[in-house]
């Protein structure tokens, strides 16, 4: 299964509501917070847009290839747009899977893919 989203919203906390799954071995999740330094220079928050409709349709894209490449059970992702302050998520990244290598590689797949073809960017900072 895969399910991905993009939110103007704080994705701190975010939990997905998630069926047992007897399958499951391993549960990754990746967290990726905005951090209070940008190009060696402090900052308060980091702001993101998306090219609206594309990006849902690339992650999701991506998202069922991660499921197919590396035969992982499912793949959630939410990623926020917007003012991000220093500290939260900008994006959010669940994947299950039978084993924990599975899951490794497809995170750090999926999150390569995602910087690479995903259009949403970093536009800015605020200080």
């Amino acid at each position: 299964m895969v399910s991905v989203s993009i939110s103007g919203k704080r994705i701190d906390g975010w939990s997905f509501d998630l069926q047992p799954d007897p399958r499951v071995g391993a549960e990754l999740v990746f967290n990726g917070q905005v951090r209070g330094i940008e190009k060696d220079e402090k900052i308060g928050a980091l702001v993101y847009e998306q090219y609206e409709g594309m990006a849902q349709k690339e992650l999701e894209k991506i998202g069922r290839e991660a499921v197919q490449r590396f035969g992982i059970i499912d793949l959630h992702c939410v990623h926020r747009i917007g003012t991000i302050p220093v500290g939260e998520a900008a994006i959010v990244v669940l994947i299950r899977s039978v084993h924990r290598h599975e899951a490794f590689d497809a995170m750090s797949w999926f999150m390569d893919e995602l910087k690479k073809s995903v259009p949403i960017w970093k536009v800015g900072s605020v200080q």
